[in-house]
């Protein structure tokens, strides 16, 4: 079997996204994402003005173009989003993806990595991870691997790499806009 043959998606197909936190439960849903290429290490999609569901049923529409980089063995996603005022990331802790036909499906592992246009960064929502960890029994296994991922995920930013190269993540976004049509 050809590595083309190997993969579940290809350029142009639409997939929704599922999220879901340690317990089971949904946490937010994205109804459609263009998939722009798939490796045998990552899921690469974008979306614009997509719909986003939250657990409690409130809705919203994503307010500019992104690109996400789904990881096939690494504990986390990162999200592109090309902003007014330049490009953010915005990458979760989660498990690694898996595929339910045209649905994304991954755990939420509440520890959050914003990069800003100048380089700068900040771990994000430290204590609704010591919250969830406590009520939720994440396991001492599942706490050092998600706190190691953190560390790569950081040294992969400090480094310039994947994703955080803004010729990649340009080039990703050159083929999604060709995919999509949109302007």
């Amino acid at each position: 079997m050809s590595k083309e043959e190997n993969m579940l998606h290809k350029p142009g197909d639409k997939i929704q996204i599922h999220c879901y936190k340690h317990n089971g439960k949904i946490h937010r849903i994205w109804e459609e994402s263009v998939v722009i290429e798939e490796t045998d290490k990552a899921l690469v999609c974008g979306n614009f003005k997509t719909k986003v569901i939250e657990n409690d049923g409130r809705s919203h529409r994503t307010k500019e173009p992104a690109i996400i980089f789904f990881y096939k063995d690494n504990w986390f996603n990162i999200i592109a989003q090309f902003k007014e005022f330049g490009l953010f990331y915005y990458c979760n802790i989660a498990s690694p993806y898996i595929n339910d036909e045209d649905t994304i499906k991954y755990i939420d592992y509440d520890l959050d990595l914003r990069v800003f246009p100048d380089g700068g960064y900040r771990v994000l929502d430290k204590n609704e991870y010591k919250y969830h960890k406590k009520i939720m029994n994440y396991s001492k296994e599942l706490d050092l691997v998600i706190n190691k991922e953190l560390e790569k995920l950081i040294k992969m930013k400090k480094e310039g790499v994947g994703p955080f190269d803004i010729n990649e993540v340009n080039k990703y976004l050159e083929k999604y806009h060709n995919l999509d049509n949109i302007e």
